[in-house]
């Protein structure tokens, strides 16, 4: 008790013990930071040069084809998750995680950023292995896969060009076969690989690889769940009223009974794009024109150049290419490409302006922010952005400008624009709910009867018949549940931001009262706004908070249900 009275007695003792407690704790504090930077410094020092020569390696065997290259990127990739396997590494970063995070903003992310990489990982030597090279090898087969229609290889490029402009069911039925012949081929490989990442998910302690993979991207399946359940619902009538116009159309134009309408009566093998079914068909105003071009003066019209992008980019169709399109950012310090197989029609249009929205949010981050954090807040942030830019091409006020049509042209665009914008993306609403649905069941259990609920799902959100006695493996002629698992929710999450995006840039920005005859064709603001709120900010915040920072509110589904449903 003397000690205590004492104490409290005097007071300058008390004052002086936390002085030298709290000294005592920052010292602590501080040290513990410095070794985590100094952590993260010599991290970054191993993994900058590994992560650029396998982009390159990856951009070389998407360009070529070739079974070298893939065994290189294959190589290459192992090695990369390798250094995020160390388990002391992953054993330090989680004891310093669960003692606190550090006082430093930008060491806290670093911190949390890597610690989720490291997650991911852990999965013993033997395994990754074989997980990284079956991955490998099926993404190969798919690059260099072409359907044949009797006998004959097609691309891709021409499975459309049939779905979307024969009226003979019979050849249609060919085309959409043609297009699910790589399900056949790589479907027990990518069953194989499901159980592989689910054996290695289980010894992390998760259900299954696709609870992991949503842990690791910072999101929560009960908040996607709720997302996914509530468009559902808001969608089903405005989708079914929609679908039933066009059922109506495509019948007339196949000479067909709407009840007969089959998966290949539609514009594309999975029914995720836009049939151009009104009266004026927009890819004729494309035709004569280079889309490349129209891209490049767009984009410098709002400040954002994309010249030296398209310079060391590969922008056409051949042999051996991967028949697909996507961006790379090969080093985080600029040296950004995309890979598209350009036609001049509104597809590839809409398609360079999505692949460029990519590649100006990697372009313009900010030099100054860690190369940890110098990436997107999140996957489906560089999404929204890519959205936000593709939508420009069905936009009549959009297509006047870049094209240079006459007011009567647009107001003939008009006529349709808005119907083909609700149209695509309500059924691409739609179609995001069957990947979704069907890669968490594929996960939960891949030794399902998987064609068959393939087709459950499908028919519950697409209206899609099922063909008759078909027993085959369609869902495998995806290539996103080999190369991009647990990814395809993002797209939609990206629609949703793309939305929310679109009105503050219209209200705040531009400071319009409505988003009539809105193209953004030379608005500097657009981009300056961009730059500023959305790209340098990098992943220095969470994707939720990047996002309340820049539109003064968290992400929110009401902007896509405004602007396309309601």
């Amino acid at each position: 008790m003397k000690g205590e009275y004492e104490t409290m007695r005097n007071p300058s003792i008390l004052v002086m013990t936390l002085i030298v407690s709290v000294a005592l704790v920052g010292c602590a504090s501080n040290q513990k930071e410095k070794q985590l930077q100094e952590f993260v410094d010599s991290h970054v020092e191993k993994v900058r040069p590994m992560h650029k020569e396998a982009s390159l390696a990856y951009w070389d065997a998407a360009t070529s084809g070739k079974a070298a290259d893939y065994e290189k990127v294959s190589e290459l990739t192992l090695e990369i998750r390798r250094v995020y396997s160390n388990p002391e590494d992953f054993a330090y970063l989680k004891e310093v995680k669960e003692s606190g995070r550090p006082k430093n903003r930008l060491l806290a992310r670093q911190l949390d950023m890597l610690y989720n990489a490291y997650l991911g990982n852990q999965i013993e030597p033997g395994l990754l292995k074989e997980i990284v090279d079956l991955g490998t090898e099926i993404e190969k087969n798919f690059s260099t896969f072409r359907g044949q229609i009797e006998g004959e290889k097609v691309t891709d490029n021409r499975i459309k060009e049939i779905l979307k402009d024969e009226t003979d069911s019979a050849k249609r039925k060919q085309a959409w076969l043609a297009s699910k012949q790589v399900g056949q081929a790589v479907a027990d490989d990518i069953v194989r690989l499901v159980k592989l990442r689910n054996r290695a998910a289980r010894k992390l302690g998760f259900d299954n690889f696709h609870s992991l993979s949503l842990k690791t991207a910072e999101q929560d399946a009960e908040n996607l769940d709720r997302i996914f359940n509530e468009l559902y619902e808001l969608t089903n009538e405005p989708f079914a009223a929609l679908k039933a116009d066009l059922d109506r159309m495509l019948a007339a134009k196949c000479g067909v009974d709407e009840d007969e309408l089959m998966p290949w009566h539609y514009h594309d093998p999975f029914f995720q794009e836009t049939p151009m079914v009104y009266d004026l068909d927009l890819d004729k105003y494309y035709e004569d024109k280079d889309v490349k071009k129209l891209a490049i003066a767009f984009y410098a019209g709002i400040d954002l150049s994309v010249e030296s992008i398209l310079d060391d980019s590969d922008l056409y169709e051949r042999e051996g290419k991967n028949p697909h399109a996507f961006c790379t950012d090969i080093d985080r310090e600029g040296d950004v490409r995309i890979l598209c197989n350009l036609k001049n029609n509104e597809t590839w249009m809409e398609t360079i302006l999505h692949e460029l929205g990519h590649a100006v949010y990697d372009k313009y981050q900010d030099p100054d922010v860690p190369y940890l954090l110098r990436e997107p807040a999140h996957i489906f942030t560089t999404e929204a952005i890519a959205m936000f830019f593709g939508r420009l091409s069905r936009n009549a006020a959009w297509m006047q400008q870049m094209l240079d049509l006459s007011d009567e042209q647009r107001e003939e665009i008009e006529k349709v624009s808005g119907k083909y914008a609700q149209l695509k993306q309500l059924i691409f609403a739609r179609w995001a709910m069957v990947m979704y649905d069907f890669e968490k069941q594929l996960y939960a259990n891949p030794d399902q009867d998987l064609n068959a609920l393939w087709w459950k799902t499908v028919e519950k959100y697409q209206f899609v018949k099922k063909p008759a006695g078909r027993d085959e493996p369609d869902w495998a002629a995806k290539i996103h549940f080999a190369i991009a698992p647990c990814y395809y929710h993002n797209y939609l999450l990206g629609e949703l931001l793309a939305s929310q995006l679109h009105n503050h840039i219209v209200q705040e920005v531009l400071k319009l009262d409505s988003d009539k005859n809105v193209s953004y064709v030379g608005k500097d603001k657009v981009g300056d706004f961009l730059t500023k709120e959305v790209f340098n900010a990098g992943a220095v915040y969470e994707w939720n908070d990047m996002i309340e920072r820049a539109t003064g509110e968290p992400l929110k589904p009401k902007y896509f249900v405004t602007q396309f449903v309601k």
